[in-house]
């Protein structure tokens, strides 16, 4: 499978990831090379990983816990404070091995330890690989507000492995795919229905759908690399997604959502105020209804989790001069950004969710 040249480095795939990889460590040569794991990673992959390479020097596994809920500057200090005890220097390397969680706290842990070192990330998770790993975004929470501390800091290449994917349960490949259906709704309209009307999805269907997804990302990236205006798009879905992950994060009587479990309810809610402001056709409207309700949990809201989820908007990073940012679509695979809603009419988006 090609690989995708990006403005500042390479994505590779399958088996030409690991050859790149090794052509990479032989020229380099690195004082020494730090893995960065969470438990599940280091138990599933790392062994599939380490059969594939060849290192040149000292290997060091960093492993910390995994989830959202780790994803803090408490989590990084440890690591930073791993790196410095086993002697890391700026000629040293980090691999991050994981999900979301591990290629971004893992990237804003090497973009900053001793004002930068290089990395590469390999994702292990669907969201990962089309999503989170990709684009040069690194950082971690902040309390209850997604990666409000971080960087743009590109990774020095990205090796894409589906095989990983084998050791993933449904609801986690169910996330990744949520973020591919977003890629089709803001950029490519044959895209999203070929992915909608698939009956069942492979892993041989997947390699060809990664691809795609991941050559979406980098095309709009690479004309907004510090997301001035274009790469906003990407965060379709997102603004209520992102409150709704983070509320049931700390309310411990529902039940934690995986990221994108959050973001295809907030697409169906950012779908409704589509319609109403940027003239969304209904028929596109109803299609994003169907498609997420009949793939992924149903969730119920009352007065009191609608107004906390709304709270939790306004520390969204999209944000500017005290007012909440949408992006909304015009149609599927054309959107506005930095679009204004009033608190009514997204009450009215939670209405039409539950019905």
């Amino acid at each position: 499978m090609k690989s995708i040249q990006t403005t500042s480095y390479e994505i590779h795939f399958k088996d030409l990831a690991y050859k790149s990889l090794d052509i990479y460590l032989k020229k380099e040569k690195f004082s020494k090379i730090f893995l960065l794991v969470d438990e599940n990673t280091h138990e599933h992959c790392l062994p599939h990983f380490l059969s594939q390479i060849r290192f040149y020097g000292t290997i060091e596994i960093i492993e910390i816990q995994s989830g959202e809920i780790h994803k803090t500057i408490e989590t990084c200090m440890g690591v930073w404070r791993t790196l410095s005890e086993l002697s890391a220097d700026r000629k040293s390397l980090l691999i991050n091995l994981g999900g979301g969680v591990v290629t971004d706290l893992g990237g804003f842990v090497a973009s900053t330890f001793k004002r930068g070192i290089k990395f590469i990330n390999v994702p292990t998770t669907l969201l990962a690989m089309v999503d989170a790993s990709v684009g040069g975004k690194t950082g971690v929470d902040l309390d209850l507000s997604k990666n409000q501390i971080g960087t743009i800091t590109f990774a020095d290449m990205v090796l894409i492995d589906p095989r990983f994917l084998d050791t993933l349960p449904n609801n986690e490949l169910r996330s990744g795919f949520a973020e591919m259906l977003k890629h089709g709704l803001i950029q490519d309209q044959k895209y999203w229905e070929q992915l909608r009307h698939l009956k069942q999805l492979t892993l041989n269907d997947l390699d060809e759908l990664i691809h795609h997804s991941v050559a979406i990302k980098n095309n709009v990236v690479s004309k907004d690399p510090n997301e001035m205006g274009l790469r906003k798009i990407l965060n379709f879905g997102h603004t209520l997604g992102h409150a709704i992950e983070s509320y049931c994060l700390d309310n411990e009587n529902i039940k934690t959502l995986l990221h994108g479990e959050a973001i295809a309810i907030g697409m169906i809610l950012e779908g409704y105020l589509s319609s109403k402001i940027c003239g969304l056709p209904i028929t596109d409207l109803y299609g994003i209804k169907e498609t997420f309700k009949t793939t992924y949990p149903n969730m119920f809201f009352d007065d009191d989790s609608k107004k906390q989820i709304t709270d939790l908007m306004q520390s969204d990073k999209k944000n500017s001069h005290g007012k909440v940012k949408f992006v909304l679509l015009e149609s599927i695979g054309k959107c506005q950004i930095d679009v204004e809603v009033e608190n009514a009419l997204i009450n009215e988006a939670f209405d039409f969710y539950s019905k």
